[in-house]
């Protein structure tokens, strides 16, 4: 057992700082106060959050931390808290970690023993999902879809009997492709595409799945959300284990898969690990 107080510990602290979406007014005053007094703030990219900092008059140390330096650059924020410094990571906008950079140092510091507090702020997935008059929850974030059709239709079909209302980013060249998809694996449902939420352009359009040929092209930031199944399914053994090879295959160790498999599901750890074993017994016997 691990417990974090985060504000009666004198510890060195890395501040996960959520940054406006759209709109520079609704950047908190703890936000901007935390970025004043950090020694170092991470970035995802530093030209666009310098708008940002300038913008606000914050002059703190700004140095870059995306996908590409990720694992670069944890030794030296160790390092940093280690010397008892402070540190604030800020995604371009938004929330950091949801579908940007950062898993990874968290795990990282917190594992140095170093203090991990969010500064809340902005979400797209929030403000969007709240907008429309699809269920709020229970929902599932997904995130973005893959760019390959296949690779595409083999994760939503994961989620096709999942009663949560799904939340998805996309970018605006694959959402016409992404909607057809979406109609060919889950049929008829209700669906909104909220964009460029907070900024002038902001736009929230409701449709059905089965309009998707229709749908206009659109511009701009864009929040995907769909229905979920109308009725809880059964899920059937294949379809779990098609769920716990399609997370291995994306670099998963076995038992993760399986836990985050029951946990997206709601099923217990136990029945999803049942199932995965009996599958691989059984392709272990078809081989000999």
């Amino acid at each position: 057992m691990e417990r974090q107080k985060t504000f009666q510990e004198k510890r060195p602290t890395l501040y996960l700082v959520a940054t406006p979406i759209g709109n520079l007014g609704d950047f908190t005053h703890r936000a901007i106060a935390t970025l004043n007094d950090v020694d170092i703030i991470l970035a995802e990219d530093t030209r666009t959050s310098g708008v940002l900092l300038k913008h606000y008059d914050i002059t703190t140390a700004l140095k870059s931390y995306h996908a590409h330096n990720e694992n670069a650059r944890l030794e030296s924020v160790i390092r940093y808290l280690g010397e008892g410094k402070d540190i604030a990571l800020i995604s371009d906008a938004g929330t950091p970690l949801l579908s940007d950079p950062g898993e990874s140092l968290v795990r990282a510091v917190r594992k140095s023993g170093y203090l991990v507090t969010s500064i809340p702020g902005p979400s797209a997935l929030l403000s969007a999902l709240v907008v429309t008059d699809i269920l709020t929850h229970p929902f599932t974030f997904i995130g973005f879809l893959p760019a390959k059709e296949k690779a595409r239709k083999d994760i939503l079909k994961t989620y096709k009997s999942l009663t949560h209302t799904l939340v998805f980013y996309e970018s605006p060249h694959r959402l016409k492709a992404t909607l057809a998809t979406m109609y060919e694996v889950f049929g008829a449902r209700k669906t909104a595409v909220a964009r460029e939420m907070t900024k002038l352009h902001e736009e929230i359009i409701h449709f059905d799945l089965s309009n998707h040929p229709s749908f206009p092209e659109v511009k701009g930031e864009i929040v995907l959300i769909v229905e979920g199944s109308e009725t809880d399914v059964v899920f059937d053994e294949s379809d779990m284990v098609e769920h716990v090879e399609l997370l291995i295959d994306d670099g998963l160790k076995e038992m993760d898969a399986i836990k985050s498999v029951a946990k997206q599901r709601g099923l217990k750890k136990n029945k999803v690990y049942m199932a995965y074993q009996k599958h691989k017994q059984q392709y272990k016997d078809s081989e000999e």
